[in-house]
């Protein structure tokens, strides 16, 4: 069966992703991505209007594919809120300490990169980041209302903290090419969630 045009679109845009998550944004070619992708190049403006574009549906796609995953944990009420958080920050942990620390998170990757380049870009991440936050608040009220949290916190600043230390902790990490600081990121996390 043929390909339709939202898969060839989608497979563009996984194959970007998993490009960029080892490259950044700007040091990979439309053309190494669609070489890549097996789709040929002058297709490329059939799907996406403009190479700004493109990087706006890639952050999109991205985002979408993570909060699917938060959905998906936050969703699973076989687990205490406790429990919940702990399965994300384990994949956090993994997916950052992939690849010699190296990372796949795009955010950690691209942030500050594109921020300045796109503005589009700069507002997927602004959105897909507040839902990672919402995402987080969402389970650490639950673990408070379960009892398997217990902070003196409010939750969204909680969710803001440790989110936002992580990043921090990712970053390290592949300079260092560490799992070091990711580890204490671990350790912070579990002290901030039983104070």
């Amino acid at each position: 069966m043929a390909a339709t045009p939202t898969d060839t679109r989608q497979h563009i845009l996984d194959t970007a992703a998993r490009l960029m998550a080892r490259k950044g944004y700007t040091a990979v070619g439309l053309s190494e991505v669609l070489a890549e992708a097996d789709v040929p190049k002058g297709s490329f403006y059939y799907y996406f209007s403009s190479k700004e574009d493109f990087g706006a549906a890639l952050m999109g796609s991205y985002f979408a594919d993570y909060l699917a995953t938060m959905d998906r944990i936050a969703r699973d009420v076989s687990k205490t809120g406790a429990q919940q958080l702990q399965e994300y920050w384990q994949r956090f942990y993994e997916l950052q300490s992939f690849d010699d620390c190296q990372g796949k998170c795009l955010v950690v990757k691209l942030a500050a990169e594109v921020s300045d380049l796109s503005e589009s870009m700069r507002l997927q991440l602004a959105q897909g980041t507040t839902g990672i936050i919402d995402h987080l608040e969402q389970m650490i009220s639950t673990g408070v209302r379960d009892g398997s949290v217990e902070t003196p916190v409010v939750p969204r600043t909680l969710a803001h903290e440790l989110y936002e230390s992580w990043l921090g902790a990712s970053i390290i990490a592949k300079v260092q090419r560490s799992p070091a600081p990711l580890q204490r990121a671990l350790d912070l996390t579990s002290h901030r969630l039983h104070a």
